[in-house]
């Protein structure tokens, strides 16, 4: 089994000492285990800080997540009997992740400087591998995305443009996913109330059957009303760029 210092499993998490500390403060995280003056942490210490990670990331509360934890300690096993615990931990994206040397990324998207780098992490597309000896290696998130995106800028548009671009999509999407599951969680506020938890292994099931169909029928739907305002807005764009090419150069019919 790995042991941990708390700085290597701050980093290992994706997290920081100070919310590590926090976290055994409120009860989230049980205490390491001392040898002398040094506290040791292990495997299970790093899964729980991922668990807390996910569940924050989805807007549960410390103390949503103190409740979690406490009734799996009492023994009811929420995780497992109540059967939520990959509905709401497990990440809804699909894209495929690789791992590449920092020039194959550079001629990729033929030559990003360090900024546009930063950028692309910012958006959750690419991480830079910590520690690797020997040159820079990034963690490409999303290869589908990062190739779209270099067959683009092999035909000529700038990658700046297309970060741009991508980050108002990024901005617009996000509100429509707050949409999404703020739906869903008025749902659960009128047929139980705000903040319940389930009891019973049928609500549980009724639970998770939810959150999955709010899931499906977010990208199902808007998978299709983007393509269908892809459509329409190709055919209006066409339609005026064609109209200001025959103003700049009207057809001679003589």
């Amino acid at each position: 089994m790995t042991e941990y210092r708390i700085d290597d499993l701050a980093r290992k998490a994706g997290t920081t000492t100070r919310n590590v500390r926090g976290y055994q403060d409120r009860g989230l995280l049980p205490r390491p285990v001392r040898r002398g003056r040094i506290a040791v942490y292990s495997d299970a210490h790093l899964e729980r800080l991922r668990v807390i990670n996910n569940l924050l990331r989805r807007g549960f509360t410390t103390r949503h997540i103190a409740d979690f934890f406490t009734g799996m300690q009492r023994g009811d096993d929420l995780a497992e009997v109540l059967g939520l615990e990959d509905v709401v931990t497990k990440p809804w994206s699909s894209a495929h992740a690789t791992t590449m040397p920092a020039t194959a990324l550079t001629t990729q998207l033929n030559a990003p400087d360090p900024r546009q780098f930063a950028r692309m992490a910012d958006y959750g597309l690419i991480e830079e591998v910590p520690g690797s000896a020997g040159p820079r290696r990034y963690r490409v998130l999303d290869i589908e995305t990062v190739e779209a995106y270099g067959r683009l800028v092999q035909l000529g548009v700038s990658l700046d443009g297309i970060l741009d671009a991508h980050g108002r999509v990024r901005e617009q999407l996000a509100a429509v996913a707050r949409t999404v599951i703020s739906a869903g969680r008025q749902v659960i506020a009128d047929r139980q109330h705000d903040n319940w938890m389930p009891s019973t292994e049928d609500e549980s099931a009724w639970a998770a059957e939810l959150i999955g169909e709010l899931r499906k029928a977010g990208m199902v739907s808007a998978h299709n009303i983007l393509n269908r305002e892809l459509d329409r807005s190709m055919g209006e764009q066409l339609a005026e760029y064609l109209g200001g090419a025959n103003s700049t150069h009207p057809r001679d019919d003589r």
